[in-house]
């Protein structure tokens, strides 16, 4: 009965307190009310919930007491009472209402709150921080990024970190036009603080920031030139172009890939793609023509196995790739770590696998467009030479890659179309602009000799797998007519769809090739051909997303799931396993997309930061 009647008269006496404090007119002469609110932060559980009410509702008038009333209120949010952390919460956004300074240390105390279990109090914490960022948007941005990190100062609480940037992605960043008020100064203000933040991001963190600062009206239709390229200087920084290429970084590999297509949209509207274009032909072009020639025949079953699973990429001992290379192939764990080092020691220092080689010509090609006519002149001598390892001028029984042709066609065309008299002296062709670089006195009818010869040859193979394919075509067709189950005819759409960008491709191929047999031709510079693994899209359609900057998602613009269409060997070359494997519907030409946000990824743009994995 005593500790009822104690509870009712602390209660009372509470109200007593704010009564006083509403009607005082000078409420600074009325600080042992406002004591005595503080000091109820000590008592019963009601008595606590109402102090968490009063304390933020008269803290700006008691300045001197400050520092009492917040260090009370925070105790209030780590009391095991739901609802007094809840009220208390609920009261945060009052302490900066009118004294702003306060800003950053509640954002900070309601960061760490985040991590919150009970769904009502991680609400409140929303709240209350969407609350605060209406009131105070640049300091409370400010706050918010700073637990982000960058490499100056980075994050220490990697969980509070993602559950910041969740924040800002849900429940900010739809808000912008909202908060982003006045408008170009504070979309320049969250700009700086992205980019600060971009120093060390996942991949996906990254290609989130990205699309939003897309989203700003600053980077928007109307977009000034200096934006432009201030958004590739950014992608340009992610793909750590300053690096020394090393081909078993396969973090570096992926990222550069990604932001290559990432940076194409902005290289459509008139931004630079030099610096990407320039790295390109340095570091990937003279490592794209690398092949496994080698001995150890008896072994070397395995090694299409290994090179499939791209293992040798990993940055991993050699314990732990026979163990993943068994769990893939089911071979023995001993045969493997036999085999292993006699596979490594034939593998060219400078190999690059085939499924980032494939990525990365179908960047070059899908950048090529966009080139200057000096980088064109600068990239035209490797990129004939590359042309011409994958045209072979004969009828070899190797093995001809058709989405590297294609992709290196294309990008040839273009280039040439910048720089065409460059053509002369790498193919023997009479392009005449009347400059000494035409070189016309010179004879290089020996090189035109030879380019066309591969160009007749990969016709000739073109045609021939073509033909294949149409046959493929034809059986899925049946087979889908008498398919009984879902799952079947799922499997035969897949099949139907490989087959047809294997029929786009050697389509593209035989258009490309046919104007370069004359001795002036003319070179392709437009829109007329399709790259088979872009889906065709209407005029309107390719505009919009041309002005807007739309994105192309990572694994489609890649290619994934579209086949790198190959002849196989043997002396026709056309009844061979990877057209069938066509007709199986087995992608092999670009990636699986099975790729993850965490740090901890097997492989890919896996981690945070340069050099720590990056996915």
């Amino acid at each position: 009965m005593t500790d009822s009647s104690d509870e009712a008269n602390r209660i009372e006496k509470l109200y007593e307190f704010g009564e006083r404090l509403n009607e005082s007119k000078d409420k600074s002469q009325n600080v042992k009310d406002y004591e005595g609110i503080i000091d109820a932060t000590k008592t019963s559980v009601k008595a606590k919930q109402l102090a968490a009410q009063m304390i933020p509702r008269f803290f700006k008038f008691f300045p001197d007491l400050s520092n009492r009333a917040l260090d009370a209120h925070i105790d209030l949010i780590e009391e095991e009472d739901l609802g007094a952390r809840v009220q208390a919460i609920r009261g945060l956004p009052l302490f900066c209402k009118d004294t702003k300074e306060h800003s950053s240390k509640i954002v900070d105390i309601l960061v760490q709150l985040l991590t919150a279990e009970e769904t009502v109090e991680r609400d409140a914490v929303h709240k209350a921080l969407m609350s605060i960022l209406r009131q105070d948007v640049k300091d409370s941005l400010r706050a918010l990024f700073k637990h982000i990190g960058s490499t100056e100062e980075p994050s220490t609480d990697e969980f509070i970190r993602e559950k910041v940037i969740c924040f800002i992605r849900d429940k900010v960043f739809p808000l912008k036009a909202e908060l982003l008020k006045p408008q170009e100064e504070m979309e320049r203000h969250i700009t700086d603080l992205i980019k600060k933040s971009l120093e060390d991001v996942t991949g996906a963190e990254f290609r989130m920031f990205m699309d939003f600062l897309k989203s700003l009206s600053i980077f928007g239709e109307k977009a000034l030139p200096e934006h432009m390229k201030e958004l590739i200087e950014i992608v340009e920084g992610q793909a750590d172009l300053d690096a020394q290429f090393n081909v078993l970084d396969a973090d570096h590999i992926d990222r550069l890939i990604s932001c290559v297509f990432m940076a194409i949209p902005f290289v459509v509207r008139g931004a630079s793609g030099s610096k990407f274009l320039n790295y390109l032909n340095k570091h990937i072009i003279p490592v794209s023509d690398q092949e496994i020639n080698g001995a150890y025949p008896s072994m070397w079953n395995l090694f299409p196995l290994i090179k499939q699973f791209e293992v040798f990429s990993l940055p991993c001992s050699m314990e732990t790739l026979a163990v993943q290379v068994f769990i893939e192939c089911y071979f023995p764990k001993a045969y493997i770590l036999e085999a292993l080092p006699m596979c490594i020691a034939v593998i060219p220092e400078n190999w690059l696998p085939e499924l980032r080689k494939l990525d990365l010509l179908k960047a070059l090609a899908e950048i090529s467009p966009y080139t200057s006519t000096q980088d064109s002149r600068q990239i035209l001598p490797s990129m004939v030479q590359l042309l011409k390892k994958y045209m072979p001028w004969r009828k070899t029984g190797e093995e001809t890659n058709f989405t590297y042709v294609e992709c290196l066609l294309f990008t040839f065309h273009h280039l040439a179309f910048k720089a065409p008299n460059a053509t002369n002296s790498l193919c023997g062709y009479k392009m005449v602009t009347g400059q000494p670089s035409d070189r016309l006195g010179e004879d290089f009818s020996e090189y035109y000799k030879d380019f066309t010869e591969r160009l007749s040859n990969v016709e000739d193979l073109t045609r021939a797998t073509m033909k294949k394919l149409t046959q493929g075509m034809a059986e899925h067709n049946k087979t889908m007519a008498a398919a009984k189950s879902d799952e079947v005819k799922d499997k035969i759409k897949i099949q139907k769809q490989n087959t047809t960008t294997g029929l786009r491709t050697c389509n593209n191929i035989l258009a490309m090739t046919k104007p370069l047999h004359s001795k002036t031709p003319s070179f392709i510079g437009d829109k007329s051909v399709n790259l088979s693994w872009k889906e065709a899209t209407k005029p309107t359609a390719a505009s919009n997303a041309t002005t807007t900057g739309v994105k192309r998602p990572v694994n489609a613009g890649n290619g994934s799931g579209n086949m790198a269409l190959k002849k196989g060997r043997g002396a026709d070359g056309l009844d061979n396993h990877l057209v069938n494997r066509a007709r199986e519907g087995i992608s092999y030409g670009g990636r699986t997309g099975a790729r993850g946000r965490g740090r901890g990824m097997a492989r890919g743009w896996g981690g945070r930061g340069r050099g720590r994995g990056y996915q």
